[in-house]
């Protein structure tokens, strides 16, 4: 059929995984229809016109599904001010689009397409927005041609929006290049995708360059999974199996790769690391500036050390244990140290302690850690300024550079990071290569809990190489031996059987309900949620106190199906807005799941949605009296959070935590991973589930492996010097 011409008047059902829209659509004699398809982040305003069929939803009724669009802009005085007014055009909101409209008239798109410098005649156009204008509709313009070619191309239009949201301008010249380059540079296009996008563009489907993207493409998901390098023979397996592709063409293509310094090798015992270059250069600096670190002695303080910690004894009021008491002595003895000990063994007092007596001795000490909210509850243990790395680095989101590195070193006697264990390889590295020869560097953390979600297993491996001095705190605090979450968080490491409270005990701070059906634990969790841990420790279930730790996304127990039905329970009425199979709505608990360091939110904190405007498809998030707006291309940046799963729980900590654990979850039953579950609870902690899969989760104590040479280098370079 011919193509139909018309304005979207609303947005009703926007997916940034997608591009999957619905909309109503107005034509010109008046009509309206509701159409629906595959299409860049739109607005109302915009004029379309359509192409494809009518069908009937079994729930919605008649639609018009689009095959092909093509983006017109309005012609009318009025569409021409409804289409800027929308919030397309970044820079021209309602206001400034009527008084452009009322100085330019029917003109007014051909001043923005040709005689953009005009719009210093209106009131409110300086040089700075005229700058942002210009900017918006070139992107405007860029993104219309580049859906236009990519449809002769049969690409859907999805796939264009995440196109020219990571290229913009460039996107022709990458996709005629190199279209493979799309899976390893935009989240959510796999190599399978890009490689469809290059055969439809003309690719050679036995090309090198093929090949070349598929192993970097599996180097890449090696890293997801935590890997710093991969096998070469799983590489060269892998092509073989999904390609298709002869051992020795995979073997060129690896040549090749080296040649182009696009991937860097090493021989291990009986194969080859095959390293992206970067994650090389950062293991080798980790374990050259380490090994420095060790080998250089430490400037002895101008007091006795010894009187000095009883002096801070006195002053906190307490005993220190002997290995509290030598872990704070290490401090100034050693140029690094590790302290590492579970729960209650009294890391946060020796860090005050430390605080205390560096600030006695006039010398600076600065502390950091890896997540804004571990920084918090540093900086409020300690009475000191703390700052996440990044933040201690001076991280320009903009650049993606490191202000602080070798040539502008941190400045201070010492640097104090805590929650050590979810440092990964690449941060050590920006890390590492801003501490200057003299300063102390003192890692706290807990070995026990799971590994940061990035590359390599930093605290681990250091512990374990013997290179570097370790203080391990495995005696618990008396204030903290009446509480069964920190009792039983040692004993799951010591791989025996928990301690119960007595039955019929109601001031426990930990329990076990024993449950073999899933529904049952679904319901039983549901319940504790939303009323009897609410109503026990008068916690607001919407707020970031309570929280469902589940070990899974998927299932009845799961991460996704919890969070549906608790924002149910509990957040029913508000009409939300539509993000995919999510909806979000006014009040509801939603998490950042990745670092924003412009915005200064990150990867784990929790906030609630204040406002929705549905007209231009964004939300605001309160996140502890921050208020921060998400627009529509960022809504895959936040999720429902009533529940969450164990890796988006660390560096953490709750007043009550809620556990699924069935033996359904066997994959992921494993002891390091209850214990960081368990853990994240403050006041209380309530597994629910069956002692079958409690059994197998306290047993099973062999982590995942990752490719790491991080404790086999430092070991090695000790014994060549």
């Amino acid at each position: 059929m011919d193509y139909i011409e018309g304005t979207i008047e609303r947005i009703i059902f926007y997916s940034p995984d997608t591009g999957y829209t619905v909309y109503k659509f107005s034509l010109e004699d008046g009509q309206s229809m509701t159409v629906v398809g595959s299409f860049p982040p739109l607005s109302p305003g915009e004029v379309l016109k359509i192409k494809g069929e009518w069908e009937i939803n079994p729930k919605f009724g008649k639609q018009f599904r689009v095959d092909h669009f093509v983006q017109m802009l309005p012609s009318s005085v009025k569409g021409i001010e409804r289409f800027l007014s929308s919030g397309l055009i970044r820079g021209i909101g309602p206001v400034l689009a009527k008084r452009i409209v009322k100085k330019f008239g029917s003109k007014t798109l051909n001043v923005l397409t040709e005689k953009q410098d005009k719009l210093k005649q209106v009131e409110g156009v300086g040089s700075a927005k005229l700058k942002e204008i210009k900017k918006a509709w070139a992107e405007h313009k860029h993104i219309r041609d580049l859906i236009i070619f990519l449809q002769e191309h049969n690409v859907s239009t999805n796939l264009a929006a995440k196109i020219y949201n990571r290229y913009q301008d460039k996107s022709f010249q990458v996709l005629k290049k190199n279209p493979y380059q799309l899976c390893l540079d935009i989240w959510g296009i796999g190599f399978k995708t890009a490689d469809q996008i290059a055969l439809k563009l003309g690719m050679d489907p036995s090309s090198i360059e093929r090949i070349k993207a598929f192993l970097r493409y599996l180097m890449e998901k090696d890293i997801e999974q935590g890997h710093v390098f991969s096998f070469q023979k799983d590489l060269e397996e892998k092509c073989q199996q999904e390609l298709g592709t002869e051992v020795k063409k995979a073997k060129q293509a690896l040549e090749e790769l080296k040649e182009q310094k696009l991937v860097k090798t090493e021989e291990v015992i009986s194969d080859t690391a095959v390293y992206l270059p970067f994650f090389y250069e950062a293991q080798e600096e980790v374990v050259r500036s380490l090994h420095e670190l060790v080998s250089s002695p430490a400037q002895a303080p101008p007091f006795d050390i010894e009187k000095a910690v009883t002096e801070a004894e006195a002053e906190l009021s307490l005993e220190f244990s002997a290995a509290q008491r030598l872990a704070v002595k290490e401090c100034f003895e050693k140029k690094i140290l590790v302290i590492t000990g579970g729960p209650g063994t009294g890391k946060t007092t020796i860090i005050k302690a430390v605080v205390d007596i560096f600030k006695k001795w006039e010398r600076q000490v600065l502390l950091a850690a890896p997540t804004g909210r571990a920084a918090k509850r540093l900086s409020e243990a300690t009475q000191k300024e703390a700052k996440t790395i990044h933040r201690t680095l001076g991280y320009n989101p903009k650049s993606g550079d490191f202000q602080r590195s070798e040539k502008y070193p941190l400045k201070g006697e010492a640097l104090i990071v805590d929650e050590f264990s979810m440092v990964d390889l690449p941060l050590m590295y920006h890390l590492i290569k801003a501490v200057p020869s003299q300063m102390r560097l003192i890692l706290v953390g807990d070995k026990d809990q799971l590994p940061s979600v990035g590359p390599g297993t930093l605290l681990r491996d250091i512990i374990e190489s013997n290179r570097v001095d370790v203080v391990r705190l495995d005696e618990i605090f008396r204030q903290a031996k009446d509480s069964l979450i920190v009792v039983n968080a040692h004993r799951v490491n010591q791989g025996k059987s928990l301690v119960y409270p007595p039955k019929g005990e109601k001031d426990a701070d930990f329990y076990f309900l024993s449950q073999n059906d899933e529904e049952k634990v679904f319901q039983k969790v549901i319940n504790l949620y939303c009323y009897s841990i609410p109503r026990k420790l008068r916690l607001d279930p919407l707020s970031s106190d309570i929280q469902v730790i589940s070990p899974m996304y998927k299932g009845r127990v799961g991460v996704d199906n919890l969070n549906a039905e608790l924002q149910q329970r509990l957040n029913p009425f508000k009409e939300g807005l539509k993000v995919g199979t999510r909806e979000i709505r006014v009040r509801d608990k939603v998490m950042q799941i990745r670092n924003n360091y412009e915005k200064e939110i990150f990867n784990g904190d929790i906030g609630n949605v204040v406002h929705i405007d549905r007209q231009r498809y964004r939300i605001i998030v309160d996140f502890d009296g921050r208020e921060i707006p998400f627009e529509k291309e960022e809504m895959n940046d936040i999720m429902l959070a009533y529940a969450i799963s164990v890796h988006k729980s660390q560096g953490s900590e709750y007043q009550a935590v809620v556990m699924p654990l069935l033996t359904q979850h066997f994959i992921l039953l494993q002891r390091n991973l209850f214990y960081t579950a368990l853990t994240r609870a403050k006041r209380m902690s309530v597994i629910v589930g069956s002692y079958k899969a409690l059994y197998i989760a306290i047993k099973n104590d062999k982590p995942v492996k990752r490719n790491c040479l991080l404790k086999e280098k430092l070991i090695e370079i000790d014994q060549s010097i």
